[in-house]
This record gives structure tokens, sequence and C-alpha cells, in this order.
């Protein structure tokens, strides 16, 4: 998201359960939610059984959030079947089917958890050990045998209730399954808003960018209303009262990435745009609520233009879609997958193009550690200037004033140490300001050449810092090396970088 937009956030805001879901299904997370009416969300939950593990699940150990994830465990694809009774509240009966591996021998399953009483938990479709511990977020399985390196198991998860809440210090607002009550221009709607641990508010998940996985999410919604989702939407079809979408995101994103909108939109199709691998098309479609207007629609019909740009520096776009659904809450643009969620108030081009870039940085190219969010966010605000340089604007212009922007701020080395610094003006501009200082020392073919083996280098495996110096050696010498760990470490602001000819378009 924007750094703007975190900063207008923070100024705009100061200040259970479902009894005979049904029988255990062999067809996936569809099978573990019944067509109950919401009055049934106060039956008390069915209680834990939890065998202690010899040796406990350890966490991923990432250094802003500690807590978060575990080590060894590999979750491969959530099998999500959500339905939304209420739109507009936090109610959810959702049944989760996840595919687990291992990268050790584990003897116990630490899922992070913040949501609505668990009912039933199966592995493999037995009746196994569990507990949900509300007080350290967790919810921990002790399945008979350990889960053993080369093996995969079926995890079964069945909740119903009020989603969790986890508050941003920073924005002041709950990360996570977001309810927007109806309004005079607006009807009931559901989002998610999940960066950077929210996931774990609706979904028992391993809430950590280094485990991406696919998706299956399927959405059952009353009459009159849409869903929308990551990935590719494969089936629509008419229940009862309502109406169920399933969309399939084929390619492994971070579980705050996963996009789910329950609204009354007006989608919004466009031919697709020959950007993806080996020139395939990418699909594109918008969603709009009814309060958006031709002006705020307008942007969104140049993004085949900002793909086209965009590929032509960072490489074949990564997923098989790409659009936006708009929302009417004053809170960040979002870099959600295939599906960027978009504030009316940020439905701007630079904004778009911002969100656009992250499908490359932070979706797909994924990170190792929240203290190298600097990755996700200077890339992506970098790629504005790419974009405006593209539509003839004075690329010189923006650098400048991004390095006053730095230079009357306090600035700081771009590997955070704190929460508070993971979106502060330092991550975007003082991020985008070492990009450029490398595109000035090495020139515009390299730097392209450059971008685009980084994003093929790190698509199937997470990145840190570290990692992308070493790249820089290896890929454009040890000179380009030092002059982009200067703008990573000094604990001051480097000279302004120079770029000493004019941008060459791809």
């Amino acid at each position: 998201m924007t750094a703007r937009a975190r900063r207008r956030l923070a100024q705009w805001w100061r200040p259970a359960l479902l009894a005979g879901l049904g029988t255990w299904g062999p067809v996936g997370a569809q099978a573990l939610i019944s067509q109950a009416g919401p009055a049934q969300l106060a039956v008390p939950a069915l209680p834990s059984i939890l065998a202690p593990a010899a040796n406990p699940a350890q966490p991923i150990g990432d250094s802003i959030f500690p807590a978060l994830g575990q080590a060894g465990l590999d979750v491969r694809h959530y099998d999500l079947s959500l339905q939304v009774d209420q739109p507009g509240t936090l109610g959810l009966r959702v049944g989760a089917v996840l595919t687990l591996a291992a990268t050790r021998p584990l003897e116990q399953v630490s899922l992070d958890f913040l949501g609505p009483a668990v009912q039933e938990v199966r592995w493999n479709g037995q009746a196994v050990a569990w507990q949900q511990d509300r007080a350290a977020g967790k919810l921990r399985i002790t399945p008979a045998a350990a889960l053993q390196p080369g093996r995969t198991a079926q995890l079964s998860v069945r909740y119903a209730g009020q989603a969790g809440t986890r508050r941003d210090p920073e924005l002041n607002l709950s990360l996570g399954w977001q309810g927007v009550p109806a309004g005079p221009s607006q009807p009931a709607a559901n989002y998610t808003f999940s960066e950077p641990d929210g996931a774990r508010t609706f979904l028992p998940v391993n809430d950590h960018p280094s485990d991406p996985a696919t998706f299956t999410t399927r959405i059952t919604v009353p009459r009159g209303y849409v869903a929308a989702a990551s990935g590719v939407l494969r089936a629509e079809e008419a229940v009862p009262g309502g109406r169920v979408f399933t969309f399939e995101q084929a390619q492994p994103i971070p579980a705050y990435a996963l996009a789910i909108h329950v609204n009354q939109f007006q989608t919004v199709q466009a031919p697709a745009v020959p950007v993806g691998v080996g020139g395939a098309g990418v699909q594109r479609r918008d969603y709009f609520p009814p309060a958006a207007d031709g002006t705020i629609r307008a942007p969104y019909l140049r993004l085949g233009d900002m793909l086209g740009v965009l590929s032509g520096w960072f490489g074949p776009f990564p997923f098989a879609a790409h659009g936006a659904a708009v929302i009417s809450p004053r809170v960040p643009a979002l870099e959600t997958a295939t599906l960027m969620t978009m504030p009316l108030a940020s439905s701007f081009e630079r904004v778009i193009v911002h969100e656009t870039a992250h499908q490359w940085f932070g979706d797909r190219v994924v990170l190792g550690d929240w203290a190298d969010v600097w990755l996700n966010e200077g890339f992506a605000t970098y790629a504005e200037l790419l974009w405006l340089e593209s539509r003839g604007e004075n690329g010189a212009s923006v650098v400048a004033a991004w390095y006053e922007r730095v230079r009357d701020q306090a600035t700081r080395p771009l590997v955070a140490r704190r929460e508070g610094e993971l979106f502060d003006t330092s991550a975007y501009v003082r991020g985008a300001l070492a990009l450029h200082a490398l595109r000035s020392a090495v020139g515009d073919d390299a730097f392209r050449r450059f971008l685009r083996a980084y994003v093929a280098q790190f698509s199937t495996r997470p990145v840190r810092t570290a990692d992308l110096l070493a790249f820089t050696r290896q890929e454009l010498g040890p000179v380009a090396q030092t002059v982009l760990r200067v703008w990573v470490e000094s604990p001051t602001l480097p000279p302004l970088p120079v770029l000493a000819r004019p941008a060459a378009q791809p």
C-alpha cells in the first residue's frame, strides 16, 4: 500500500457458533459448511483435546513478528468455503482444508488463528487432538504420527462466528476480515485487509510471507450480491437464497495478499493484455460499487497500458488475471494478488501503478522476513517513476522531490528494526532512491536486465536484503553492489543519485 495513504489514514482515524453443520465430506471445504441460517451462530463450540507434543512447534522467528508462523511447516494449498449470511457484519461460517507438507519432522502443527471458535478439526479425515489457544493466537494440532518431509496431509477445520481482531497500531484499525455497514450510497459489504498479519483473523494459516500457497476460494453470498477473490473465476452457481462464486489462485501467494470481497458490485470486463509468460493473455476485470462514477473508473481503463510498461521492466506478469475491487472505506490501497483492493479515494494512476507493481514485488517475489519490507515498497514506489517517464514526465524532478522529502524527515538504514518502521518514508522513498542510485550507476539496459533477472531468480524462494545485495554483485559487479549497499546501510542519507541519460523505454 502507498505511504501517503497510510499517513492520511492515521489522520482520519483517531480516536458463536453453529451446531449441526453437516458431516465431513471427502471433496473439500464446501462439504464442511451447511446452509443453516445466521440465527444459529450462538451454540457453544465442541471441546478440544490436545495431547502434549514431545517437540512443541517453533515459530518461524521473524525479526518483527517473532511469534508468527511455524518453522518447518509448508502449507501448499488452502481450500476455503466461506458463507457470508449477513454482509456488512463480521459473521462467517467457514470450512477450510489445508494441504500440509514439512521440511522437518513435525510432531505438532501450530497455525496462526484469531478467528471464530473452532468446532471440529480432522487430520486426513480422522478426528485429531487439537487446541485453540486464544491467548497465543494459535490453533495447535497433534496428529497421531509426525508429519514427515516428503509426505502431505489434509487438515480440515470447521468454525463459525465473529471474525477476530488484530489492531494495527499505526492505522488504528483492525486488520483482516472487514465488515462495512450499509450507508446512504453504500450497500453492506465485506472485504479483506490483511497486511501484514491479519489473515489469521478469519483463516487458520501459516501467517508469514515466506510460506506462500495456492488458494481455492468459494464464497456463498445472499441474492443480489457479488463475491470476488484472488485468482480466476472458475464457477458461479445459484443456490437457494443466493449464489456461490469459486475462484482459483493457481500461483502461490502470501496469505496477506488474498483478496476476498462481498459487495453489490458491477463487474467490468476488459480485453486480455498479452503480457503473461510467453505472451499469454492476462485477464482483465474490475469490480465497482454503486458509488463509483465515471471519474473513479477512468484510471482503471489505463491498467492495460500500465501492465505493458511494467512488464517491459520487470518481466512477464506473474498471474493469470489482474484488476481491482473498489471499496468505499477510507483505508490505504492494498496489493491483494490479482485483485487490488482500491478505495474510492485512492483511485489515481500512481496508486494503481504502485499496487500493480506489488504483483511482482510482494505477491510473487515474497519476503523472507518482514524487516525487509522495503524490498516490496521501494520497488513498487520506483515503478511509479517508470510509469511517469513512460508518459513523458520529467523523472529527474520526481527523484528530486523524493530526495527532499526523505531529507526533511528522519531517515534510517533500510532494514526495519521494529513494527513502526515497516511502512515509513524510508521503506518507500529511500528504498526507491536506492534503486535509482543503482540504475544511475549501471544504465537503463543493465538495470532492466537486472530487474527481470531478480524477479525470475526469486519467484521460487523468499528473499532478504542480503540476497538482493549478493545478487547485485553476481549480476552487476562489486561496484554496483557497493552503490546499493551504501543506500541500504548508511545511517545518514547518501548524496542524490543523478541519472546520466534519459530513461530508455521498454
